[in-house]
């Protein structure tokens, strides 16, 4: 049962709250504003606002989900942000192993840091590894993620900002692309997904289109709901194999 509306994936698990920026990308970041509100409501989980926490109350969560699910970890944070602790990383590693039957989605925008996690620990086998790029100066994320052994290596490129001109695709195993959402929302232009797109068919990569977002792909800005998800007039969301 999908319990997000998060298209590539069916649920979110956050056993880490808040986070920092450090790139383009995280400039109107949708989950430091949903914190805030979720703040302002007085909801204990966000009682420290958008200030990186830990929830060890959170980490048995996973136990209990019968259904085997597809679970984007730590949605309202990075997990690999500089304030989460190393020791704590491993207890959610430890859930993750000990729950087999769910496929775990790891996104970050601190590749250097998950690549020194990863140094010296083996990935399990449910777990996807994927970077945020966003721009050309978050090109060398990839690198950071390229030699890891994980069974689905992959590229969020969403909020896409920019044209990523060519990439070095080796290694990578799927890649998500979407426009930038919300008031203050940056536009996205269509030839910068079909370029994407390409690369990833060249190099016989799933291409997962998430939405226009805030602008449309015809340049005008109204609700993303409106704008949709068709790409040259079709949806294309395809997962990894």
């Amino acid at each position: 049962m999908r319990t997000t509306k998060i298209e590539w994936t069916e649920r979110t698990w956050n056993p880490v709250t808040g986070c920092s920026k450090v790139s383009e990308g995280c400039r109107y970041c949708y989950a430091e504003s949903m914190t805030r509100r979720l703040f302002a409501m007085e909801n204990n989980k966000y009682r420290n606002n958008f200030v990186p926490t830990e929830h060890p109350e959170d980490l048995q969560e996973p136990y209990k989900w019968k259904k085997p699910s597809t679970v984007f970890v730590c949605s309202m944070s990075d997990i690999f942000n500089e304030k989460i602790s190393f020791d704590f990383i491993d207890k959610i590693f430890t859930v993750i192993q000990d729950t087999p039957q769910h496929t775990y989605q790891i996104l970050t925008k601190r590749a250097k840091r998950m690549a020194e996690y990863f140094k010296d620990k083996e990935i399990p086998y449910n777990a996807w590894i994927g970077v945020t790029v966003e721009n050309r100066q978050a090109l060398s994320r990839i690198d950071s993620i390229r030699a890891l052994k994980a069974k689905v290596k992959f590229l969020s490129c969403e909020p896409l900002l920019e044209d990523l001109e060519e990439m070095n695709l080796d290694g990578i195993n799927w890649i998500i692309v979407g426009g930038e959402s919300g008031v203050q929302a940056r536009p996205m232009k269509e030839k910068w997904v079909l370029n994407i797109k390409a690369q990833a068919y060249a190099n016989n990569i799933p291409f997962f289109f998430k939405q226009w977002g805030t602008w449309g792909q015809d340049g005008i800005k109204r609700n993303k709901k409106l704008n949709g998800k068709l790409l040259q007039g079709a949806v294309v969301q395809e997962l990894p194999k």
